[in-house]
C-alpha cells in the first residue's frame, strides 16, 4: 500500500521576507541613531554660538556734535536794594514818637522818629553854662593882660609879671575854646534826637516803639528802622569760572522771580569782582534793573538766565559716555570692526547732561554710550539693533 506524503514549507522561502524585515529595522535603527547624533552635534555647535555671542558685549553708540553757537547759563540771583542801610541812635534816651512805619515812602531827611533826650538836654545846659563862665574868666584875663602890657611900657611891672598875665589871658582862651567845643558836642549830639532818613526810599523795617528804651550805637538788634532804596536793584550772581570770560559789562541777562511767574524782565551787568572767589571758584556779578513801578522786591530769589557767545570749534558729547579712569577722563571709540579704542580728552564746560571737550575727538568718532566698567582696550563688541520707530497710531483711518 502506498503510503501518504506528508506536506510542509520550504525554509528557504521564509528566509528572504525575513532578512527583509532585519534589515528595515536595522536602518530605521541606524537613521534613528545618525538623527540623535546629528542633533546633540547641533545642538551643542549652536550652544557654543550662543556662550560665544553672550561673551561680547552688545552696546548703543552716539556721535559729538558741534557746540551752538551761544550757551544758555541759568543760575541763581540775589535780589538787593540799589541803596540799603539800618538807621541807629546816636544819643540815649526814651522814644518819643515815631512817624513812619513799614512800608512807608521817605524823603532824605524826613523825620522817622523823636528821641525825649533829659540827661543830654541838662548836660548841653551845663556846658553852656561853663562856657558862659569860660568867657567871663577870658575877659578879665584879656582886660588884665592888656593893662600890664601898657605897665611894661612904662616900666611900671617886672618882664616876669606881664609875661604871666599874658599867659593867663591864653590858657583862659584855651579853656573858653574847650568849653565852646563841648557846647558844639553836646549841641550835635542833641540834633540826633531827631532820627532823619538818609536818602530817599522806603521803610522796610520799624524795631522800636515809643517809651523803648534808646542806646546810641550800632549792635545786633539795635537799629531802630531800616531803609531802603528800591528805584533800582542789585542782582548778585556767582558765575562759575569756565563761563567768567564770557561775561563783561553792558551783557543782558532775564530775570524770573516767584512772585511773578511767566514773565521776565531784563536786567544788565553793571559790575564784577574782576576776581574769582579763592573757596568757590566763582566770579560775583552785579546786575542791575530798574524797578520805578515797584514791581520787584529786595531780598527775593531769581532764576537769571545769561545767553553766552560759544565756541565754534568745539565738541559735546553726552555725560553717559565719560569713563573716569585714574589716568584721566576717557571715552570708548569704536572702529570699522567694531573694537574698542580708549581715547584720552580734555574737558571744557560741564552742562549737566552734555560736556565740552576741547581735544581728543572728532566730529566722524563712534562712542559707546554707557560703557560698563570692565570695557577694554581692543574689546570686540556688538552693537544694538536700532530701537522700532513709532507706528501710526491705532484708528487713524478715514471712513
Amino acid at each position: 500500500m502506498d503510503q501518504p506524503t506528508t506536506a510542509h514549507v520550504p525554509r528557504a522561502a521564509a528566509d528572504p521576507r525575513t532578512r527583509r524585515y532585519v534589515l528595515i529595522l536595522a536602518s530605521v535603527a541606524v537613521l534613528f541613531a545618525i538623527w540623535g547624533i546629528v542633533t546633540r552635534l547641533s545642538a551643542r555647535i549652536g550652544l557654543e554660538k550662543l556662550a560665544s555671542e553672550a561673551g561680547i558685549a552688545t552696546v548703543t553708540t552716539t556721535k559729538p556734535h558741534a557746540g551752538p553757537g551761544s550757551d544758555k547759563l541759568v543760575l541763581p540771583g540775589s535780589v538787593q536794594a540799589f541803596y540799603e542801610a539800618p538807621i541807629y541812635a546816636r544819643t540815649n534816651g526814651y522814644l518819643k514818637v515815631w512817624n513812619t512805619d513799614i512800608g512807608t515812602p521817605v524823603k532824605k531827611g524826613q523825620l522817622l522818629a523823636l528821641i525825649d533826650t533829659p540827661e543830654v538836654d541838662q548836660e548841653l545846659l551845663q556846658a553852656q553854662a561853663d562856657l558862659a563862665t569860660a568867657a567871663a574868666n577870658y575877659q578879665l584875663a584879656r582886660t588884665t593882660n592888656e593893662r600890664w602890657q601898657g605897665l611894661l611900657s612904662s616900666e611900671s611891672v617886672s618882664q616876669q609879671d606881664a609875661d604871666q598875665r599874658a599867659g593867663d589871658a591864653a590858657a583862659k582862651a584855651a579853656a573858653r575854646q574847650s568849653a565852646a567845643a563841648n557846647v558844639a558836642r553836646l549841641q550835635e549830639l542833641e540834633s540826633f534826637k531827631r532820627v532823619l532818613a538818609p536818602f530817599e526810599g522806603i521803610v522796610t523795617q520799624r524795631n522800636t516803639d515809643i517809651g523803648a528804651l534808646i542806646n546810641a550805637g550800632q549792635s545786633a538788634g539795635n537799629a531802630l528802622f531800616r531803609v531802603a532804596d528800591v528805584h533800582r536793584l542789585r542782582i548778585y550772581v556767582s558765575v562759575p569760572q569756565p563761563y567768567a570770560s564770557a561775561i563783561h559789562t553792558g551783557l543782558t541777562a532775564d530775570l524770573e522771580f516767584a512772585d511773578h511767574p511767566g514773565r521776565r524782565y531784563q536786567a544788565v551787568v553793571a559790575n564784577s569782582a574782576q576776581a574769582l572767589d579763592a573757596n568757590s571758584r566763582t566770579l560775583q556779578v552785579e546786575l542791575q534793573i530798574d524797578n520805578a513801578k515797584g514791581e520787584l522786591l529786595p531780598g527775593s530769589y531769581a532764576q537769571v538766565y545769561f545767553t553766552l557767545t560759544g565756541a565754534d570749534n568745539t565738541l559735546r558729547i553726552p555725560v553717559n559716555t565719560v569713563l573716569f579712569r585714574t589716568d584721566g577722563l576717557r571715552v570708548a571709540v569704536l572702529d570699522e570692526q567694531h573694537r574698542v579704542h580708549l581715547q584720552s580728552i580734555t574737558q571744557g564746560r560741564d552742562f549737566g547732561t552734555e560736556i565740552e571737550v576741547l581735544s581728543g575727538l572728532t566730529a566722524n568718532d563712534v562712542l559707546v554710550a554707557n560703557p560698563p566698567d570692565s570695557i577694554s582696550d581692543g574689546m570686540q563688541v556688538r552693537l544694538a539693533p536700532p530701537a522700532p520707530s513709532a507706528g501710526p497710531p491705532a484708528g487713524g483711518g478715514h471712513s
